[in-house]
Formats: structure tokens, sequence, C-alpha cells
């Protein structure tokens, strides 16, 4: 079984380092490791210190590109190069990477296809009590969106199965965190909880300047999502609400006008008018919605089949030898 540790990396010469020494040589289960460094634009020494460091397998980004699309880009690396399972870290140390050997099992032993590392957010001491708090509402919300039961949503500390990322497609520019979860658990692929230890903290975060921004970030992510896979419960539900409002006035001004008094209460009709159509109008967002959803899932199913045949072949490519250059459009080249 051979397993790709990818390394998101955006100028983190100083704490690259203590991440790759820290990685595990050998893990039972497992029969190959690589390690992967995805260099989001770094100007710094970021490579150069990897391939000091015995990194033979990278990814480049001419720019920075983000966090979801260095996910994406380098998990299609390490399924190229034959990755039975790939995880992901962070290029500060903020994870405890000897904790690798335990995240994959439930993966080794067939119990999960994916894992998530528990960071007990409540047991961190540099997050602030109204961090902590928004950290557990945010993981009940993608929790209620996904179908699931996990107490680190927002964890990057992960590990998938090669079947698993085949299903998976990340179309978020954010963070891919939320959203995959949220994919996963509406495509029913089993999701694993292992708690984890952090270290502590070297750096501010570069994915977002401040709590609010990544609120907000994260909250279009979980929308988008979930109307993706439950349209019909975001519009069925906005429907029952305008229906009732324009039930109410309607009432009203019948009532009214029966007992001879509905003289100048015109406006109730009005305004139960426009609930109706606002009534309506959901109704047949929520046709196009489920129709979307259905083609949806068809082309999913096609990308599923293409990526099968795809990696397939390349699967052939051997990790040792890392000397294949692959350039790709958006001024992404693999080596």
């Amino acid at each position: 079984m051979r397993l790709f540790v990818q390394v998101p990396c955006l100028n983190e010469e100083q704490t690259l380092p203590l991440v790759l020494q820290s990685i595990p040589k050998q893990i039972d289960g497992i029969d190959e490791i690589y390690v992967l460094i995805v260099d989001d634009g770094s100007t710094d020494r970021t490579v150069e210190v990897a391939r000091e460091n015995g990194v033979q397998h990278f990814v480049f980004h001419t720019r920075n590109m983000g966090l979801a699309r260095s996910f994406r880009d380098g998990v299609d690396y390490a399924l190229q190069h034959g990755a039975d399972i790939v995880v992901n870290t962070d290029g500060d140390n903020q994870y405890p990477q000897q904790s690798i050997a335990e995240l994959v099992q439930p993966i080794i032993h067939g119990q999960a296809d994916i894992a998530i590392g528990d960071r007990q957010t409540k047991t961190i001491e540099h997050f602030s009590p109204f961090k902590k708090f928004m950290q557990a509402v945010g993981s009940n919300v993608v929790n209620y969106a996904a179908g699931t039961d996990l107490p680190d949503a927002a964890s990057g500390f992960r590990a998938y199965s090669r079947e698993s990322l085949i299903r998976l497609n990340v179309v978020t520019q954010f963070s891919y965190c939320m959203e995959t979860i949220i994919q996963a658990g509406n495509k029913r692929l089993r999701i694993a909880s292992v708690p984890i230890t952090t270290n502590p903290k070297t750096r501010e975060s570069r994915l977002f300047s401040n709590i609010f921004q990544h609120m907000g970030q994260s909250g279009q992510a979980i929308v988008r999502s979930y109307l993706m896979f439950k349209p019909y419960a975001v519009f069925t539900t906005l429907a029952l609400l305008f229906a009732i409002a324009a039930a109410i006035p309607f009432v009203r001004f019948l009532v009214l006008f029966a007992s001879g008094n509905g003289t100048g209460n015109i406006q109730s009709l009005v305004f139960g008018v426009g609930m109706l159509v606002a009534a309506l109008l959901s109704l047949a967002l929520l046709v196009i919605s489920d129709m979307l959803r259905t083609n949806r899932i068809l082309l999913e199913d096609t990308m599923e089949r293409v990526k099968l045949i795809q990696y397939a072949d390349e699967r052939l490519l051997d990790p040792r030898r890392p000397d294949q250059i692959h350039v790709a459009p958006t001024g992404l080249k693999h080596d």
C-alpha cells in the first residue's frame, strides 16, 4: 500500500524542516511512504529546504492559487503516482506528524474512507473562547449539512483513500475542508474522527486575515455545497414560508371583506399576492435545481469513470523516479 503525504506550502522555509523531519518513515500496513510538496507560489527558500530534506516530489504553482487548488493539484499528482492513501497536513507544523500513523489506521483496516484529525479545539490554549465557540458552531452546521457527527470539521489534518478521492470533486476557491465533508456525507462515504493534539502556534494563518473573514468564506462554501446536494430542502422550506406569509393577509382580507369592512385593506391583498408570487418562484427554482442536481449526479458518475481509467493507466508511473515532468494549463507544473 502506497501513502503520499502532501504538504501545501506558501513561504514555509522556517517551519518546513520540523514538518518533514517528523513525518514517519515506516507505518504498519503501509509499504511505501512518499512526501509531496505543493508549492503555492512561494518566494522564499521553501523548495530548496524541501530538497535539502530529501523531498523528491513537487507540484509548483507559478503564483498563489489558494488552499483548495493546492489540495486538488496535490491529489491529482498523488493519484497519478499510484497513491492508495493521501494524507494532507500543513507546512506550519500545526499538526503532529507522528499522528499520521494513527490517522491512516481506519483506512488501512477498511473502517473508513476518510479520517479526520480531531484537534480537540476546547483544549487548544492559543484559541480564544470566541474562536472555540465558533469552531463548535461551524462543526455543528457542517454536520447538519453532511449528516455526519464530527467534532472538528475544520481540521485540515486528514487522510483520504484512493476511492474516496476519485468520488470527491473540489470546486471552491477558498478551502476544501467543509466542502469535502459535505460531499462525502451526502455520497455515503465513511468518515472517522481520530483524536490528536496540536503543536504550539508558529505563525498567523495565511488563509484568512481574521476569523470573521474565515466565517464568511466558510459559510459560503457550506451554503453552496448544501444547495448542491439538498436543493429541495431549501426551496421547499422557502416555498412553505412564503405560502404561509401569503395566506395570512389573504385570510384577513377575506374575513374583513365578508363582514363588509374590506374597504381600505387592499394592501393586505397586495402583500399576499407578492408572497404568493415568491412561493411560486421558490417552487420553480426547486424544479430547476432538482433538474440540475440530477444532471450533476450523471456528470459526476461520468467523471468517476474517467478518473478510474486515467489513474489506472498513470498508476504505472514509478514514484521512485520523480524526474518525470508534466506541464499542465494555468501555470501548473509537476516535477
